[in-house]
């Protein structure tokens, strides 16, 4: 049998308030869940939904470092610059974007305060597709 999608994302956050409010803030990220002093799992933890994603942070030592390995949320177009402004407004770094070519969408990369990276994307994966194959090899 297949794989039938997407269960969860977890990630590893020194602060669990801060990186909610960060969440919340730039993702819209709606909590539905805190351990509280309840500990079900190796360590204190929150879920939240963003855009139907289920993502959780628990308590842990941040990453050691960044790269390049991230999570991309979509984003429409037409709000690409009220998101870039919560970005901002949130104090986060920030990573320029990538070369592109035209049409495959646009991009804010961010980092958490534990390194781990955000982007959000205005494209999808089938006009993606569609322009590297106008491209030609």
């Amino acid at each position: 049998m297949p794989v039938e999608g997407l269960s969860h994302i977890t990630l590893i956050v020194a602060d669990l308030a801060r990186t909610a409010r960060l969440l919340a803030d730039v993702l819209g990220a709606r909590q539905i869940y805190s351990s509280g002093n309840r500990m079900f799992s190796t360590a204190p933890e929150m879920f939240f939904d963003v855009g139907g994603v289920w993502l959780a942070i628990m308590e842990g030592e941040p990453l050691p470092q960044r790269s390049y390995n991230h999570v991309a949320f979509k984003i429409p177009d037409a709000a690409f610059d009220e998101y870039l402004a919560r970005v901002r407004a949130a104090g986060v770094a920030m990573r320029e974007p990538r070369t592109r070519v035209p049409g495959e969408g646009r991009s804010i990369y961010f980092h958490d305060f534990d390194n781990h990276l955000f982007e959000l994307h205005t494209g999808t994966l089938s006009e993606r597709l569609e322009r590297y194959a106008k491209a030609g090899p």
